[in-house]
């Protein structure tokens, strides 16, 4: 199996330092729907791995990040895309889960999910937890330099062997040759 792990916020979608806390703030990277639907079409399954404290902060509830999902499936289908599944992590930045990039906990429980083995999965962020994450299971760390991806860049420190686009459809095209 083909299996792509990918950050959300600052990847698929416009990044806010405020945070996404509505279906009206979610809006995609432009290319990054089409490129989702590349990744499916050339036989890979997508998944989501997002930190979102915004839940543990109260910014916003469950229901609320259910309809920022549905409204970012419901885009992808309109362009011939999926995400196979969505992990998350609802805890805030001072608590100690193991589920929180950078540990790597929700890269465990995706390998665990799909029963595969992470060793090369490509796996696309915009922040150095994210590729910490990536690494910690040796997965393949992919920065892109949308959402925080320029500051991560500039800031230094990354992961060895990372690899670096501009954006998600970039890292797709050259990645799938699609």
């Amino acid at each position: 199996m083909k299996l792509a792990i990918l950050d959300r916020d600052g990847v698929i979608n416009q990044d806010s330092d405020q945070f996404i806390k509505s279906p009206d703030e979610w809006r995609p990277i432009p290319g990054s729907l089409e490129a989702i639907a590349r990744l499916n079409h050339t036989g890979y399954r997508v998944v989501v791995a997002t930190n979102q404290s915004g839940i543990g902060r109260s910014l916003f509830d469950m229901a609320t990040l259910n309809a920022i999902h549905d409204k970012m499936f419901r885009l992808l289908g309109h362009v011939g895309g999926r995400i196979d599944a969505v992990f998350y992590c609802p805890c805030a930045a001072d608590t100690q889960c193991e589920c929180r990039k950078p540990k790597p906990g929700m890269f465990l429980d995706i390998a665990a999910r799909f029963g595969i083995d992470l060793a090369g999965v490509p796996s696309v962020g915009d922040s150095l937890r994210d590729l910490q994450a990536s690494a910690a299971v040796g997965a393949q760390p992919i920065l892109v330099k949308s959402g925080k991806g320029r500051r991560t860049l500039e800031a230094g420190g990354l992961p060895t062997g990372t690899l670096i686009y501009d954006d998600l459809a970039a890292a797709v095209r050259a990645w799938t040759g699609a």
